[in-house]
């Protein structure tokens, strides 16, 4: 058992090492993977089975112990996904002659619409955020904070990035004659992204409370390879701290915490983009979507807007 175990871990190390060397995964997506692995590792080997020898039914006992568990359909189909990618990697490998994964099929499950704030409650929160970063009766570490938050939130709104992009901008993205900027997104890959004025004035202003602060402050920030930096391991802010503060601020503007978060802001550029008659390919690009069917989840805010314009314009509708 204990052999197994080992093995079993070695060969799941062996090939997350493969999805970062030749696919350029990401550390969320390593550690997702890596996650739901341990997790259906364990599993089979309280069966007293490994990677190597186990069979197409103890992975189906496995999938209907996540529905006992309460994993909704989505999880499931991530972690099918998971053991899929992993089987083939095994029968590549010849560790294994068969793919036990081949013939499953996954939860039955629709695409949700994204979440979408509406144009005035982003409003709301831009607001809100601009009044608390110019507030003058607050010390300068607050201030700092709140143009920090007002900062990724008009950067945020204004090139619609994943929030990991967002927190790891690089320094010298804050120039200020700066229209577009690099960003290295999923894969590792780059991809130039626009800057309105908003974005650009809003960091210009950040910057300038980084200025305001004590010396031995400024200097620890100015150190810093980071747009915003933090004094954590990372050495930059946490995706967890930026939504912890979003959703403060959105109770403060508000708007329910729940339904507030970077993601959602991600989703309401891409839908107000289209919904004001950008092409999808565009939005795709902006997004660092590979597929476009990614992309397509937000076609619901087209097909609205199409209806939209027939019933307002063509000369047979209804008055």
């Amino acid at each position: 058992m204990r052999s197994s175990k080992t093995s079993d871990a070695r060969w799941i190390n062996l090939f997350l090492d493969m999805l970062a060397a030749e696919q350029g995964a990401g550390h969320n997506t390593l550690d997702a993977y890596r996650r739901d692995l341990t997790d259906f590792s364990q599993f089979i080997a309280r069966a007293g089975r490994g990677l190597a020898g186990v069979e197409t039914q103890a992975l189906r006992d496995y999938l209907e112990d996540l529905d006992a568990r309460g994993f909704k359909s989505s999880s499931v189909a991530r972690r099918l996904s998971a053991m899929r990618h992993l089987f083939r990697f095994l029968l590549n490998e010849r560790v294994r002659s068969d793919d036990p994964a081949a013939i499953l099929s996954g939860p039955k499950r629709g695409r949700g619409l994204p979440k979408v704030l509406s144009i005035a409650d982003v409003d709301r929160l831009l607001v809100r955020a601009k009044a608390l970063a110019d507030a003058q009766e607050a010390s300068a570490p607050q201030r700092l904070r709140a143009k920090r938050l007002y900062c990724l939130l008009e950067v945020l709104y204004a090139t619609g990035l994943r929030v990991t992009e967002l927190v790891t901008l690089p320094l010298s993205a804050s120039r200020r004659d700066a229209r577009m900027i690099v960003v290295r997104g999923k894969g590792n890959k780059e991809r130039l992204v626009p800057l309105n004025e908003a974005s650009r004035q809003a960091m210009a202003d950040y910057l300038a409370a980084i200025e305001a602060l004590k010396p031995e402050k400024k200097k620890n920030a100015a150190a810093s390879k980071w747009l915003f930096p933090s004094f954590g391991e990372s050495g930059h802010l946490t995706r967890q701290h930026f939504a912890r503060d979003l959703k403060e601020l959105a109770a403060v503007a508000g708007l329910a915490p729940r339904l507030v978060s970077p993601h959602v802001l991600r989703h309401a550029f891409a839908s107000h983009l289209l919904h004001n008659g950008a092409d999808l390919r565009i939005v795709q690009t902006l997004l660092g979507h590979t597929d476009i069917s990614t992309t397509q989840i937000y076609t619901h805010v087209v097909e609205e807007r199409l209806k939209s314009l027939v019933r307002d314009l063509h000369p047979l509708a209804d008055k």
